[in-house]
């Protein structure tokens, strides 16, 4: 899970790891990090050919986030039902993105797709002494 530039300005960090622990899910590994265009560009690049991809990546770098190593049983399915849709006027209520998400881009959280996406995509930010405290999201 990342929490977003805006999630960070916003300073909703606290309270998207209670509502993260609360939901059951164990955090295993996190970090507040200042991306730079490289970095956002290559944890991104599955959407370079999208539209969006400039603009996301110009979003991500604009300040602070914190990224962190979550696991759980079903942990993928538990913090998407948690965060909500990318869409914040699409997510359900209650949910991180419909309560504090100003748009598609500024919705606070991504998390993981998939257990093999939460796999790679936690690898991308912590090292392997740091995976020893976490095999990332598990299904």
């Amino acid at each position: 899970m990342i929490i977003k530039p805006d999630g960070v300005q916003k300073k909703l960090i606290g309270e998207v790891l209670r509502r993260v622990e609360s939901a059951g899910l164990q955090i295993k590994s996190l970090r507040l990090l200042q991306l730079d265009r490289a970095t956002a560009s290559r944890f991104y690049s599955v959407h370079k050919e999208r539209p969006f991809f400039n603009s996301l990546v110009e979003y991500m770098t604009s300040g602070p986030v914190v990224v962190v190593a979550l696991e759980a049983p079903n942990g993928v399915t538990k913090l998407r039902t948690l965060i909500g849709a990318t869409d914040p006027d699409k997510a359900d209520e209650g949910t991180i993105r419909r309560l504090y998400a100003e748009s598609i881009e500024q919705n606070v959280v991504h998390g993981s797709d998939s257990p093999e996406n939460g796999a790679i995509e936690t690898s991308f930010f912590f090292n392997t002494n740091e995976m020893s405290l976490s095999n990332s999201l598990q299904e």
